[in-house]
């Protein structure tokens, strides 16, 4: 019988600390790139007393809303997409971003970041959105949303470097102040 969605969601919010921030929580190790064992996580899930199946890891992972977390091609493996404040080595090639992306954050947050730049704080990367909805969700999570429109074009064309993750979420190690700009009621 499949995790009814409170398990499943139980088990994602679990993955998601393991895999990003604590993989001790479960007497894990990440490799360099991010990814654990998938037996070894499944036992490791078993003996935290949430016993999961394969073929649930697998819903889990699919039906994840932000598709956090991807399997290795050979599916031996999985980690998180991205998010993670321990150092781990994505592989991630640098892109060339949309002319505009967008960073969501609590509205108490704007003028600090308009003053200094976004920085990663505890993760790795700078989390940027390419559409305004995404971002006003992100930073309706840390209070009353306002969302940021980093001119992405003029940064790249300047040499710093953006990569996308598996799940399409745009990173950067820094958003210099110059590139920052609140965005208008309207999409811009």
């Amino acid at each position: 019988m499949p995790l009814d969605a409170k398990d499943a969601r139980k088990r994602s919010k679990l993955l998601s600390l393991v895999l990003r921030h604590q993989p001790e929580t479960l007497g894990l190790q990440l490799d360099p790139e991010g990814y654990v064992d998938v037996d070894t996580l499944l036992r490791a899930l078993s003996g935290a007393g949430l016993p999961t199946s394969r073929d649930e890891l697998e819903a889990i992972v699919a039906t994840s809303d932000k598709q956090r977390f991807a399997f290795h091609e050979d599916r031996t493996r999985l980690r998180a997409s991205q998010g993670h404040s321990l150092p781990v080595d994505l592989g991630l090639a640098p892109q060339v971003p949309p002319e505009t992306l967008f960073h969501g954050t609590a509205h108490h947050r704007v003028e600090a970041i308009l003053a200094s730049g976004l920085r990663p704080g505890s993760r790795q990367h700078v989390h940027l959105s390419a559409d305004v909805e995404t971002a006003r969700r992100v930073g309706a999570r840390h209070g009353a949303p306002s969302v940021l429109v980093v001119n992405a074009a003029e940064m790249a064309a300047s040499g710093l470097h953006f990569f996308r993750s598996a799940n399409g979420v745009w990173l950067t190690l820094f958003v210099p102040a110059v590139y920052l700009r609140a965005a208008t009621s309207s999409p811009p």
